[in-house]
């Protein structure tokens, strides 16, 4: 009975109502702060993997400026070959 005196209060409804609307109703909801706090930890991380691969792709660059390195690089990692040359590529399989 005590506590139903409470709820009799217009300021504890006042309390009660309010807090429903921000945590629940409002377009700032607690799932809304909740669902942007995972994407932006998502977006912070493919940051981060961006920022590696931008970094790697420069160190790759800067070593291309020599005509040697950059034929290296194009028969290596892009398979490029000669006029007169066959490649022939070796993948094994996973089981």
């Amino acid at each position: 009975m005590k506590r139903l005196k409470h709820f009799k209060n217009k300021y504890v409804i006042t309390l009660v109502v309010f807090s429903v609307y921000v945590l629940f109703l409002d377009d700032v909801d607690v799932f809304n702060i909740i669902r942007q706090e995972i994407k932006l930890n998502k977006l912070e991380n493919e940051k981060e993997d961006l920022q590696e691969k931008f970094i790697e792709t420069k160190t790759t660059l800067d070593q291309l400026d020599d005509t040697d390195a950059l034929e290296i690089f194009a028969r290596e990692q892009k398979l490029f070959k000669r006029d007169n040359e066959d490649i022939f590529v070796i993948v094994k399989k996973n089981e």
